[in-house]
């Protein structure tokens, strides 16, 4: 099953029920005024929230449909509605995980030692390495449940975030001002397009070198693209941005009917070649049609096809190849994340001149949005030996 994405509230509330559950069994499960006043104490939370009934209860009503929330009636002279979580049962937390996933809902990234002192009441760690290797654990599952973060400057120590919802951190001194996403459109997007096709064309046979087995070493990109072959099921699917098709040969080879579509002549030169049993053509993200053979595609896959974008065509492009879906089909994104536009100058070896974009988060999230996809759920890791040093996003939607 997958992972709930969790919104800021619904982040809070959870983690308030789970942490009353534990350290006032007696008072549990908690009434709407309780839970209000769990979720807006000014101790061990980060950040202070001051949530009014109306949208605990909004919020709690939606959970409840989502199977994370159980309402009961409870009392003896006077019933009152109270609410318990389910999210430890859903996830199948064992008690130090859940231990860690309370704190981390409740006070966002914490590094091991941080976790350790704050889990206290909660289940007893002997050490900061015991919380260390469960969090390992954690992040080592199929659908991991946390992540690691990368030390920024100043910090003694990595911090581990939960997966279970965008976390916001507040931006420091030296990150408060904001990348220009929009100067990769300093000269037009047919300037841009350009730089792109002739960038692809000129490296297709020196990175289909590098990058053809790359997923050799990457269990987490191929447990998610079986996951999009077996969703775009019974229908055909397309990989948008294939570059040299080895992604598209990937899917291929777990049974879906699928075929790749690149900017690039050059690379679909060599996705043609290595690949002859499949059908690559050239063409735009911008411009994708339904397949001729069904009334839209099961899946759309843009695996990194969205790196030389601005923000702004975020929306646009997602909408773009939502609209091309069958109902029930699936868009699946991946993109880099951070706040960087990266001018490269050199790829495989090859002399280029290109920008990358590392996006924003709830940028992407809030584009999926846009497009009204829905069950929209994501990932994110870190990167791995021998790629770009930068972190991922995957986000899965799927049209009504």
């Amino acid at each position: 099953m997958a992972l709930p994405v969790l919104s800021a509230d619904e982040q809070r509330i959870l983690g308030s029920l789970l942490e009353k559950q534990r350290t006032v069994p007696a008072s549990y499960p908690l009434s709407l005024n309780s839970l209000r006043l769990a979720c807006n104490q000014t101790s061990s939370r980060e950040p202070i929230t001051d949530l009014d009934d109306a949208t605990v209860e909004a919020v709690v009503r939606e959970l409840k449909t989502r199977g994370l929330v159980r309402v009961v009636w409870a009392g003896k002279a006077t019933r009152t509605l109270k609410y318990h979580q389910l999210l430890d049962e859903v996830l199948s937390l064992q008690p130090d995980e859940r231990a860690l996933i309370t704190v981390l809902l409740l006070r966002g990234p914490q590094a091991p030692g941080e976790l350790k002192t704050r889990t206290d009441r909660l289940h007893q760690f002997n050490d900061r390495d015991e919380v260390e290797q469960v969090l390992q654990r954690m992040a080592a599952l199929p659908e991991p449940l946390v992540r690691q973060l990368e030390r920024r400057a100043g910090q003694q120590d990595h911090r581990w975030v939960h997966l279970l919802g965008l976390v916001s951190e507040p931006a420091g001194p030296a990150t408060a001002s904001l990348v220009d996403r929009e100067t990769v459109l300093a000269e037009g997007t047919g300037a841009r397009d350009a730089a792109v096709r002739e960038t692809y064309d000129a490296v297709a046979e020196a990175y289909f070198d590098k990058i053809g087995d790359e997923l050799i070493d990457k269990p987490f990109d191929v447990w998610l693209l079986e996951r999009i072959a077996s969703l775009a099921e019974p229908n055909p699917l397309v990989d948008v941005g294939c570059g040299p098709g080895h992604i598209t040969a990937f899917l291929a080879d777990t049974g879906a009917q699928v075929s790749g579509v690149d900017l690039s002549p050059a690379m679909i030169g060599v996705a043609n070649r290595e690949f002859p049993d499949l059908d690559f053509s050239v063409g735009s993200l911008f411009t994708l049609l339904r397949p001729r053979t069904a009334a839209g595609w099961g899946a759309v896959l843009a695996w990194y096809s969205l790196v030389h974008l601005a923000g702004s065509e975020l929306a646009p492009a997602v909408a773009a190849l939502a609209r091309t879906l069958a109902p029930g089909g699936v868009l699946a994104v991946a993109v880099h994340v951070g706040d960087e536009v990266r001018h490269v100058t050199e790829l495989v070896g090859e002399p280029v001149h290109v920008d990358f974009v590392l996006h924003d988060p709830g940028q992407v999230l809030g584009a999926f949005s846009a497009a009204g996809l829905t069950g929209v759920e994501w990932y994110r890791r870190g990167p791995v030996a021998d790629e770009a040093q930068t972190e991922r996003l995957y986000v899965l939607g799927h049209r009504a």
